[in-house]
């Protein structure tokens, strides 16, 4: 995540006014132990098409649970069917199999062993696994709610998915696809190895298989749908994922801002891909960072030229999208201190008092949700108007060098509709590679 640091600007008296605002405005949260409560709170975002429901962080537990309480209560209620997240297609689509009670599709391994191993290997996510796998097992097949991935990292996943969806229904095609795809094969479990290559001289770019085999999957769409429905939907999203892999590992090398476009470029293009495929009726929730849900060009990011899903929803769905972001003040949060690194349980250093999380934290109330969408809350929207500094832990933490690694300036107005906050928050808790007795061949986690 590229941040531009920007020194603070809030007065004491900006600051004075917002905290006053927010005492009056925010609106208490019940305990996650009254969901029902919890959820009808949210309600008054149903009428949008896609709901971006937000966290602070990778691996605090209370903004994967209250998302899972939002959530529920917009499929129960309001009728939304399809849940994404920030996670690869082919490690989401084990979770798809278990709650759509599907077999299991081909897979080289086990799923979300890539590093950030907890984001979504971790208890919060099951349980709300389980809870859909329930939810959707007295409804029609094409009314169950599905789980996807949105993500780009799944290269080798990818080509193999492609691959054994041809060897079933066309194993010629499936011999012309592996020569397509053979200049990526000896690269796809190290692609970053690969986009360094080619950025350097050392080898020539893949690019054209990849779009060549997206085409060919493409050509004869109308009758691969009739004959074979969701699983070439499955086949094309992983050929596209390919098509993107190629050219993000590439970018890496080239800049941290066109990569970073190009992967939530893919993520909004997956997500309208869903939404086209579940028909008119198609409503979707989206879980991913703020960075990616919240509108980009009311950041920092968007300011050095960065979009994201967030932004492209709003563009695409008007009023239609709902973004709702998630912080916290202190706690402990799962995070690495290097990528790539063991999973580590850090202390959150307390917000910043010239930062939004200062102002709530300074404000007292907890949990609680801030709304500004209607004009009923025209003053405090204006409150949180003007550019402060905002707070982002991915999944690095650096305590030491917390403002310049983790805050940036925006305007909460105009990133988000509404805001969760939660002044301490706890670490979510990951899964073991255990596989519960009895559970069935799609038990998404476990060997």
């Amino acid at each position: 995540m590229g941040h531009m640091f920007v020194e603070p600007k809030a007065t004491a008296k900006t600051m004075a006014a917002l905290i006053a605002g927010l005492r009056s405005f925010a609106e208490p949260l019940p305990g996650f132990d009254r969901a029902e409560q919890f959820g009808c709170l949210f309600d008054r975002f149903a009428d949008a098409r896609v709901v971006l429901l937000g966290e602070a962080t990778h691996g605090s537990s209370e903004f994967y649970r209250a998302r899972s309480v939002i959530t529920r209560r917009l499929i129960e209620q309001h009728g939304f069917n399809i849940v994404t997240v920030e996670a690869d297609w082919p490690d989401a689509a084990r979770i798809d199999d278990y709650v759509r009670h599907r077999a299991p599709r081909p897979r080289l391994g086990d799923p979300f062993v890539r590093f950030p191993t907890w984001m979504w290997r971790n208890v919060e996510t099951l349980e709300f696994a389980d809870w859909l796998r329930v939810h959707n097992q007295s409804l029609a097949e094409k009314q169950r709610v599905s789980f996807h991935g949105l993500d780009i990292y799944s290269l080798d996943e990818s080509i193999h998915a492609v691959l054994a969806y041809l060897d079933r229904v066309d194993p010629t095609a499936a011999v012309a696809a592996r020569a397509r795809y053979g200049c990526l094969t000896p690269w796809q479990h190290d692609p970053a190895a690969y986009g360094r290559a080619v950025v350097q001289g050392q080898r020539g770019s893949c690019e054209d298989g990849a779009i060549e085999q997206l085409k060919c999957l493409l050509a004869d769409r109308i009758r691969s749908i009739q004959e074979n429905g969701d699983d070439w939907f499955n086949a094309i999203q992983n050929a596209r994922i390919v098509r993107a892999a190629e050219r993000y590992y590439r970018a890496m090398y080239q800049g941290a801002t066109e990569s970073w476009n190009l992967r939530d470029r893919h993520m909004f293009q997956t997500l309208q891909a869903l939404l086209t495929h579940r028909g008119d009726a198609a409503r979707a929730v989206v879980w991913a960072h703020n960075s990616h849900v919240g509108n980009a060009a009311a950041t920092a990011m968007g300011w050095q030229g960065e979009f994201n899903i967030g932004e492209l929803c709003r563009m695409a769905h008007g009023d239609e999208a709902v973004s709702i972001g998630f912080g916290t003040n202190t706690g402990i949060v799962a995070a690495a201190s290097d990528w790539g690194g063991p999973t580590e349980f850090k202390t959150v250093r307390p917000a910043r008092l010239d930062s939004y999380e200062g102002a709530f934290a300074c404000a007292g109330l907890s949990p609680t949700l801030s709304e500004w969408r209607t004009p009923a809350h025209s003053a405090l929207r204006e409150l949180v108007s003007a550019p402060m500094l905002e707070r982002a832990i991915g999944v690095v933490y650096r305590p030491e060098t917390e403002l310049t690694s983790h805050y940036f300036q925006a305007v909460l107005a105009e990133q988000f509709d509404a805001w969760v906050w939660f002044d301490q928050t706890t670490a979510i808790t990951p899964l073991g590679t255990e596989r519960p007795s009895g559970a069935p061949e799609t038990y998404p986690f476990g060997l």
